[in-house]
C-alpha cells in the first residue's frame, strides 16, 4: 500500500495564475530540446503501454533531462536513478499551490487525492506524525491472519477453475477487502469503492491525457468518497469501533489533533493507495513467473526469496511509474538550472533499469535483494519525507499471497496478452489471463 502514492495532479504545461507569485523566466533550453523529443514522446504513446520498457531505455540513453515544455515555467523529465533519488530527497523540490503549479488541473477545480500528498513541511510533518500515531505497525499486523485465510480461499477457487483472471480473481479482491476492513467499511461497499478508487488512481494523470468520462468518473469518485466518508466519520466520532478511522478520529498529539477536513481527505487517500499498490505488485510479479518460469521454481525451492522478490518486483516492473514535483527554491537538477515554479518529472520505472546502478537491469531476478551486497534502493515506495506511509501493509500483503501462490501452484501460464488500463502513473493490467497449473 502507499498512502504516499504518485503525487502528479493532472495537469498542463502552461504559466502559474497571475494570482500567484511571480515566477521568474528560467534559463533558455538547451539547444535542440525546444519542445518533446521523439524519445519524450514515445514514452506516452499508448503502443507502448504492455511494454514501455525499450521506449525507457531510449528515453534514458538520450539524455540526463528532457523538455516537456520551453516556455516559463518549463516541465523537465528526467529518468536517471541519482537524479530521481535527488528529487525525491531535497528539499528544493515539494509542491505548490494550484494556482502556482505547472502541473495544475485544466478544469480549475481541485478533485482527487490531497491531503499529505500535496503537503510540504510543516503541514506534511504534522499530518505524517500523527497518522504514524494511529497506523502502527501493530495494527497493520492484526490484519494477516485474514490476508492468510482469504489469499488461501481465492487461490484453492482459482486453481480449481484452472484458468482465470488473475485480477479479478486474486490480486484485487484481497488488498480491497483488506484496506476496507482496515478502515472499518463494510464489505457490501467494496465493489463500488473499488470503482470509485480506479477513477481517482486515472485522475492522476495530466487532465490533458484523460477524456472527458474519465474526468467526469472522477469528479463522482471524489463525491462520492467524500459524502461516505463524512457520515461513516459522523457515525464513528459517536459509536467507535475497533478500525484505524476510529483511531485516526482519537488520535492526539498534545492539543494537536486531525481535523475534520484531514480526516476526510486521509480516508479518501487511504483507501484509494492502500489496495492499487499491491494489486499491481501481484500481478506484476506473476507475470515475471509467467515469462520467468525458472525464477519461479528457483523461488519455490527457496521460499526465504519471497521478501526479496517483492523488492526486485517493486524495481522490475513497478506499479509507480514516475512522480512529479514542483521546484520551490532556484536551483539544478541533473545538470540543468531550474527556477521556482518549473516543474520535474522523475521517471522511476526508466530509473530502476539504469544499468550504472542496476546490473542486468532488464533481468527479473529474485536474487538480486538476497544477501549481502544488495544493489542500490528502488524507489518503488517513493523517497525523502514522502516515503510510502503504507509500505509495511504492502509488503505483508504481497508476502502472504506469494506465498499462497507457491503453496498451490506449480507453474503459471499466459493464456492472452494482458489488458492494461489507460493509467500512466499508476501501471498495472485491467486483466491478466492466466492458467495456473496446481503443485
Amino acid at each position: 500500500m502507499t498512502t504516499e502514492s504518485p503525487e502528479l495532479a493532472g495537469g498542463t504545461a502552461r504559466p502559474a495564475a497571475a494570482a500567484g507569485p511571480p515566477v521568474p523566466a528560467g534559463p533558455p533550453v538547451p539547444a535542440g530540446m525546444a519542445g518533446p523529443s521523439a524519445e519524450l514522446l514515445a514514452v506516452f504513446d499508448p503502443r507502448h503501454r504492455a511494454d514501455p520498457y525499450p521506449a525507457l531505455r531510449a528515453l534514458r540513453e538520450a539524455g540526463r533531462c528532457h523538455w516537456m515544455s520551453a516556455g516559463s515555467p518549463r516541465i523537465g523529465v528526467v529518468t536517471r536513478h541519482p537524479d530521481c533519488i535527488r528529487l525525491l530527497s531535497d528539499p528544493a523540490f515539494g509542491h505548490l499551490t494550484m494556482a502556482e503549479s505547472v502541473f495544475r488541473p485544466v478544469t480549475d477545480v481541485e478533485e482527487g487525492l490531497r491531503s499529505m500528498l500535496r503537503a510540504n513541511p510543516p503541514t506534511h510533518t504534522r499530518l505524517r506524525r500523527l497518522v504514524s500515531r494511529a497506523f502502527t505497525a501493530g495494527r497493520i499486523a492484526q490484519f494477516g491472519s485474514m490476508a492468510r485465510e482469504l489469499a488461501a480461499d481465492l487461490l484453492d477457487d482459482a486453481v480449481a477453475r484452472g484458468e482465470i483472471d488473475l485480477v479479478d480473481a486474486f490480486a484485487r479482491p484481497l488488498p480491497l477487502r483488506v484496506i476496507c476492513t482496515l478502515l472499518g467499511v463494510p464489505p457490501r461497499d467494496e465493489e463500488v469503492f473499488g470503482d470509485w478508487a480506479s477513477a481517482l488512481t486515472r485522475g492522476l494523470d495530466p487532465d490533458q491525457m484523460m477524456s472527458a468520462a474519465e474526468r467526469a468518473a472522477r469528479a463522482e469518485g471524489t463525491r462520492g468518497f467524500h459524502e461516505y466518508f463524512t457520515e461513516l466519520i459522523a457515525r464513528r466520532r459517536v459509536e467507535p469501533g475497533d478500525d484505524l478511522l476510529s483511531a485516526l478520529i482519537a488520535v492526539q498529539d498534545q492539543d494537536d489533533r486531525l481535523s475534520a477536513a484531514d480526516l476526510l481527505d486521509l480516508c479518501v487517500l487511504l483507501l484509494v493507495a492502500g489496495y492499487e499498490t499491491t494489486v499491481n505488485i501481484v500481478s506484476a510479479a506473476v507475470l515475471a513467473f509467467a515469462h520467468a518460469p525458472e525464477q519461479y521454481a528457483l523461488l519455490r525451492e527457496r521460499r526465504e526469496l519471497v521478501p526479496a522478490t517483492i523488492e526486485e518486483t517493486l524495481r522490475f516492473d513497478p506499479p509507480i511509474q514516475w512522480l512529479a514535483r514542483s521546484v520551490l527554491a532556484d536551483t539544478e537538477i541533473a545538470g540543468h538550472a531550474v527556477r521556482r515554479g518549473d516543474g520535474v518529472i522523475g521517471v522511476l520505472a526508466a530509473a530502476h533499469r539504469d544499468p550504472d546502478v542496476f546490473p542486468d537491469p532488464d533481468r527479473f531476478d529474485v536474487t538480486r535483494y538476497a544477501g549481502p551486497g544488495q544493489p542500490a534502493r528502488h524507489l518503488g515506495f517513493g523517497q525523502g519525507i514522502h516515503y510510502c506511509l503504507g509500505a509495511p501493509l504492502a509488503r505483508l500483503e504481497a508476502e502472504i499471497m506469494l506465498t499462497a501462490l507457491l503453496d498451490r501452484v506449480a507453474s503459471i501460464e499466459v493464456t492472452a496478452d494482458p489488458d492494461y488500463r489507460p493509467h500512466l502513473a499508476v501501471r498495472g493490467p485491467r486483466m491478466l489471463p492466466v492458467r495456473l497449473i496446481p503443485a
